[in-house]
């Protein structure tokens, strides 16, 4: 079983992991603790049975205990690789300063866990991000349109609402359809932004998708405009190209691998990314700097040599 009690775009950045193990141990049945509202998901990877809900590290269920083998894909512990070991796996992988891998604080998300398995003889590739797009309808409204994700689970990350309306406006001024995705919580931001920005109502797709609906919602958009979130890493999976806007995390840490579909934008200041208010270095990504960043992506679209992914090398983050 592996554990990883976190949200959507930590789930994605361990799809590699998953897999990995998931081919290292192809006749055992793979267990995930992780939040039920990732099960469907999970299990689209193709790398999951199970899902056991786990919202947070206060305990693991007793149908995890006495595993063959238990996965930190969590955290550096101390505290979560102690709940694994209570719950008396026959081998634990994890991050260990003494007796395994070390820890390193500026390692790509994607390469700290495959570099885990890797250590301990499990071959994992950093670039095993793909996933297939789910057998779901999507509205017509997403279809070859602007895609705004404006939300965040942290204040941090939430780039102002008034900065995406003007966004939305030019864009569809620009003559392109644009929908504002999100979650329940955010129906109210959504509905707000693409009121300021002149759109109509049925571009407000907030609350309307579970995650399996929101997948095939990215995949068939043609772009995506984000913050750090989790749609980002929806983004990556799917071969939607994207613009995301960082604030107090780099994209060096969180960000798609370099090719020309994704254009991380990045004010270089590093913050506290579960600050109570809005990272200054996200305030200072301006309107402008993201309509010449969505400008330039779709110019590189048009010209066909970001129309498919490229290609990219064993560990794509490290330059």
């Amino acid at each position: 079983m592996t554990l990883r009690a976190l949200k959507l775009g930590d789930l994605l950045t361990v799809v590699p992991a998953l897999r990995a193990l998931a081919r290292a141990f192809p006749h055992h049945r793979h267990t995930l603790a992780a939040p039920a509202a990732l099960g469907a998901l999970a299990r689209h990877t193709g790398a999951v049975d199970d899902v056991v809900d786990t919202p947070s590290l206060d305990h693991l269920d007793a149908q995890v205990h006495d595993a063959d083998l238990a996965v930190n894909l969590h955290g550096k512990g101390p505290e979560s690789t102690a709940l694994l070991a209570a719950t008396n796996p026959r081998r634990l992988l994890a991050f260990d300063q003494e007796t395994g891998p070390g820890w390193q604080d500026d390692e790509h998300e994607v390469v700290r866990w495959c570099r885990l398995l890797d250590h301990f003889g499990i071959p994992a590739d950093p670039t095993d991000l793909r996933l297939r797009k789910p057998d779901r309808k999507v509205v017509p409204e997403a279809l070859g349109a602007a895609l705004l994700h404006p939300g965040a689970a942290d204040a941090a990350r939430r780039w102002p609402p008034q900065r995406w309306a003007a966004v939305g406006r030019s864009l569809r001024q620009a003559g392109l359809e644009v929908v504002v995705t999100g979650a329940p919580e955010e129906v109210d931001l959504a509905r707000a932004i693409a009121r300021d920005a002149g759109l109509p109502a049925r571009s407000v797709l907030a609350g309307r998708t579970d995650l399996l609906d929101l997948v095939a919602t990215v995949a068939a958009a043609a772009f995506v405009v984000s913050g750090d979130t989790g749609v980002a890493h929806v983004a990556t999976a799917t071969g939607t190209p994207s613009v995301v806007l960082f604030g107090p995390v780099p994209p060096s840490a969180w960000g798609p691998p370099p090719c020309s579909r994704h254009v991380p934008l990045w004010a270089g200041r590093r913050g506290d990314p579960h600050a109570p208010t809005v990272d200054p270095g996200l305030l200072r990504l301006s309107v402008e700097d993201v309509l010449a960043a969505v400008e330039g992506l779709r110019r590189v679209l048009s010209s066909g040599s970001g129309a498919r992914p490229e290609p990219v090398v064993s560990d794509p983050w490290q330059t």
